[in-house]
């Protein structure tokens, strides 16, 4: 059976995906999710879970109805992702939770179970499109900083300096304001019994040591955004300098052409 996980944009509108789900699945609004439940649609195996940060997974449909629900939902999507990231998964069950590449071991069928899995493969796509957004942000960059140590300066103008800058921020910002989405959900105060298959499924995905990682291509690209703005200010600097410099000049052959050769 099938299990797949998507990231199609930035966030949902759980309230607007819920109506629009509504229409046409048995459908159930959660503070942190919206579910298609199998136990409404007479399918023991058949789930989907929405999450607030564009992310949702299904389990037990045909890829053709997956993309039927997600061009439904389509209107919910914030930010919607050119080229959305999918991981899908060939799901049974056995004796122990167990991830291995596409395939996924479940120890029961039970719905709680599902989402706490869920939760689990939800934070890790979105977490793999964190890392793709930073990694690319730092390989883009890093030229700059050799450039400063090889030549001490950067070649661009104040202008593109300022927006490499406004660049680097957003993205920067983009992945630390959506970083609480990497937190345990709060699912598991009402159903803590469950709590140990989200731990399993961080585990095998490797999702905290990835978050380190993350977070230490974040702390880089803070460095090359202060290296960035001191090399502003200084340009700035030098700008004003020259500035006072040509004034003074000015106002010498000004006093010149008055006092000394009286032409003016």
């Amino acid at each position: 059976m099938r299990c797949s996980a998507y990231c199609t944009a930035s966030s949902y509108h759980l309230h607007v995906l819920f109506h629009l789900l509504k229409v046409n699945y048995p459908s159930v609004l959660s503070r942190e999710y919206v579910l298609i439940s199998s136990e409404e649609l007479d399918e023991s195996d058949k789930a989907a879970v929405f999450f607030p940060f564009g992310v949702c997974v299904f389990w037990g449909w045909e890829e053709t109805e997956e993309l039927q629900v997600i061009r439904t939902i389509t209107p919910s999507a914030v930010n919607p992702l050119p080229n959305p990231e999918i991981d899908s998964y060939d799901f049974h069950y056995g004796e122990k939770l167990q991830i291995r590449r596409d395939r996924l071991v479940l120890t029961n069928s039970n719905l709680n179970t599902k989402l706490a899995i869920s939760f689990g493969l939800a934070q890790s796509i979105k977490l793999t499109v964190f890392e793709e957004t930073i990694y690319k942000t730092v390989e883009n960059s890093k030229s700059l900083p050799q450039e400063l140590a090889s030549k001490g300066k950067i070649s661009l103008s104040r202008k593109t300096i300022a927006k490499k800058i406004g660049e680097l921020f957003l993205d920067k910002a983009s992945v630390n304001l959506h970083s609480d989405i990497l937190d345990e959900p709060d699912f598991f105060w009402e159903h803590p019994e469950t709590q140990p298959f989200y731990i399993d499924v961080l585990t095998c995905l490797d999702v905290n040591a990835r978050v380190n990682v993350l977070n230490h291509r974040l702390a880089i690209l803070g460095d090359v955004l202060e290296i960035l703005n001191d090399q502003l200010n200084h340009q700035h600097s030098s700008a004003l300098e020259w500035t006072v410099i040509w004034l003074i000049a000015l106002e010498v052959l000004v006093t010149l052409l008055k006092d000394v050769f009286n032409i003016i």
